[in-house]
């Protein structure tokens, strides 16, 4: 008699893109025929040239946008009345984007207060998400107060604060010297590796996406498509000497030569 044949089940991803494009007002093609599944517990890093619709993909992620075609699909999440998926997600800019007016603790407590989260709790966890992002001490502090690197900290920390299941993160650290962009890729492989969430981070750097991704998804330009799916198979945790091993420079390469066919095409 032969055993029975079990067929191995897939998880389901987190959010599955399908079809998805982007049409602006003025007739801009933004974003043509995406499709891309983001399993839960990934660091994706959205990889290509300007205008190739990394931002515009994350917005529409974030529900800030809606696709001109196509659907985003949120399998795991649950769906208010009305059929809109209820996104557990937090979001960190380009730009600190802080209230000037505001400690550091105040801009933190920001989203939980809009959720009604009591004062106390609040501030009890807006204190640990500022411990965990490296400023305690600095909960009184004003943003003008603060270094640049120190202002993103605090972004970042008021983006978990709420204990999201993705973070989605827009060129966060493009504006930063290297060598604070570096100590915070190392932070944020921390903050990544400790909370389980889920990260989507756009960038322009090779050397940043292989160092902080298990995957690179490389856009090209005018419209914005998918050209390569790379899989960066190097273990964690990753460090500075990861950064000058053969391994990291092995990587950069075929990021590269497929951002470098990206942009060409």
């Amino acid at each position: 008699m032969n055993a029975p044949v079990l067929s191995r089940q897939i998880p389901k991803p987190l959010v599955a893109l399908r079809g998805i494009s982007k049409q602006f007002s003025n007739g801009t093609l933004a974003v043509r025929n995406v499709n891309l599944d983001i399993p839960a517990g990934e660091f994706l890093s959205l990889l290509g040239p300007s205008g190739c619709g990394k931002s515009t993909l994350l917005r529409m992620l974030a529900g800030l946008g809606a696709p001109s075609a196509g659907t985003i699909e949120w399998p795991t999440m649950d769906y208010d009345a009305s059929g809109q998926p209820m996104r557990d997600l937090g979001f960190v800019f380009q730009d600190p984007t802080l209230m000037p007016w505001a400690t550091a603790l105040k801009n933190v407590m920001m989203p939980l207060t809009l959720k009604n989260v009591s004062k106390a709790e609040a501030e009890e966890r807006s204190v640990e998400a500022l411990k965990m992002v490296g400023l305690a001490g600095f909960e009184k502090a004003y943003p003008r107060e603060l270094s640049g690197g120190m202002k993103m900290r605090v972004s970042i920390a008021r983006a978990i604060v709420t204990r999201p299941k993705i973070l989605l993160m827009d060129e966060p650290f493009a504006a930063l010297d290297e060598i604070t962009r570096h100590k915070l890729n190392n932070d944020l492989l921390e903050l990544w590796s400790a909370g389980g969430f889920t990260a989507v981070f756009v960038t322009h750097s090779v050397f940043e996406s292989v160092y902080l991704s298990q995957r690179i998804v490389v856009m090209a330009a005018r419209p914005g498509r998918i050209m390569a799916d790379i899989s960066v198979d190097a273990p964690y945790p990753r460090n500075e000497q990861f950064r000058t091993s053969a391994d990291y420079a092995a990587w950069c390469r075929v990021a590269s030569e497929k951002l470098k066919e990206a942009i060409g095409s």
